[in-house]
């Protein structure tokens, strides 16, 4: 199952271009087309929205995370960057805070209240267990799209994505520049390179192994 995530959605309308382009309308359009071409190489695909709706990031990764076997695509457009470029990030966790001591007020993290030796993972660090794999497949996906647009980076980039933060499955995100500098039509055009490049990397991911796929 591969989940594709279009960014934003409602009024959360992410990048605007001076041509009226929002981001939110582009990787919704770019979502529906990489969809399509993925289901055609029989890939099992569902988006976290198919409408101008807004899911919290939670519920994003709740539809990922009710699947095995699962990887999670999310897709966004930058509001600045060369044109023709496209990026693919994995997540990056912050050094861990202390915990609070016994008696701390209750600004005091969520993580301190669950238990030491405990089996459960505080939800925004679900994905902590998956990064290797989800580097792998971020570097792979950034190989396929260095040679799909021109000008693009050779290696994917650590970044704090926090709609990967929740994601228990390799999980990236992809950004394709830029509104403020393409047409709809070559930002669409996307979509092919963009499905090409998550089906080689999945499949190059498989080849390494199964470590962090559930």
């Amino acid at each position: 199952m591969i989940v594709l995530d279009p960014a934003h959605g409602g009024t959360d309308t992410g990048a605007r271009g001076e041509n009226g382009i929002a981001e939110k309308d582009i990787v919704l359009q770019i979502a529906r087309a990489v969809r399509e071409q993925l289901a055609r190489d029989a890939y099992r695909v569902l988006l976290t929205r198919n409408d101008d709706s807004n899911p919290s990031y939670d519920d994003r990764a709740a539809m990922a995370n009710a699947y095995h076997d699962v990887i999670f695509v999310s897709i966004h457009v930058s509001s600045t960057g060369t044109p023709g470029t496209a990026h693919a990030y994995y997540d990056q966790f912050a050094t861990p805070s202390p915990v609070p001591p016994a008696g701390a007020g209750s600004g005091a993290k969520a993580a301190a209240l669950i238990p030491s030796g405990s089996s459960l993972t505080p939800w925004k660090d679900a994905q902590q267990p998956y990064l290797d794999a989800s580097h792998r497949l971020a570097d792979f996906i950034q190989a396929d799209l260095a040679q799909s647009f021109s000008g693009s980076p050779a290696a994917s980039i650590a970044a704090p994505v926090r709609a990967l933060r929740s994601v228990t499955a390799p999980a990236v995100a992809i950004e394709i520049s830029s509104v403020s500098g393409s047409t709809p039509d070559a930002l669409n055009a996307a979509a092919g390179p963009l499905a090409a490049a998550i089906a080689h990397g999945i499949s190059a991911l498989r080849q390494t192994g199964s470590a962090g796929i559930r």
